[in-house]
């Protein structure tokens, strides 16, 4: 008997452990039905640790696409305004390097003309002191005497030192004094190296 008893223990073992198996299958089952059965409907909020499901209405998702609208339309009028801005932007660059090419011209054609009025008035100086270095001492003082001692000491210092002596003898003391002062003057703030 012992040997029966020995070959149903395993047997009984094994029937055991089938019928546990079959037990624990049917729970898991039973809890599955359970848990489906007390799911979250649409209007529940879930309050498991998973993410939370929310059904969205027809009318939150119109509001929510008119807000979308609303600012795509924002978003177009910022580019839109944007845009005008370049192209003011690129307008006036272009306006302002025309006018400064325009400047550069009239500047060149100023720079053209004063440097012919001072050639024109260097040759009518030189032409005039010519004149004057060519006259009688005593008749060119005459009309030195007249004239200011500094328009006076701009002639006698493009004379030659000879014709310019002649003419500062012929002058009154004061007169000579005056425009010696104003020729001593001349160069006197240049730098000096």
């Amino acid at each position: 008997m012992t040997d029966s008893k020995k070959a149903r223990s395993p047997r009984k073992i094994l029937i055991f452990v089938v019928a546990m198996l079959l037990l624990s299958g049917s729970l898991r089952l039973g809890s599955v039905g359970i848990a489906v059965a007390s799911s979250p409907t649409d209007t529940e909020p879930s309050t498991g640790s998973g993410a939370t499901l929310e059904c969205v209405t027809d009318a939150e998702t119109q509001e929510l696409m008119a807000l979308l609208r609303d600012r795509s339309d924002q978003v177009t009028e910022v580019e839109a305004t944007q845009a005008q801005r370049q192209k003011d932007l690129a307008r006036a660059e272009a306006e302002l390097l025309e006018n400064l090419n325009k400047l550069e011209i009239a500047e060149a054609r100023l720079a053209a003309t004063i440097q012919r009025v001072d050639g024109a008035s260097s040759n009518d100086i030189s032409r005039l002191t010519s004149v004057y270095e060519s006259m009688k001492p005593k008749d060119a003082a005459l009309l030195f005497e007249q004239m200011s001692p500094e328009f006076a000491a701009g002639f006698l210092a493009e004379m030659s030192p000879s014709a310019a002596a002649g003419i500062l003898s012929g002058l009154s003391a004061e007169k000579a004094y005056a425009i010696s002062v104003v020729l001593a003057g001349r160069n006197a703030n240049a730098p000096k190296t």
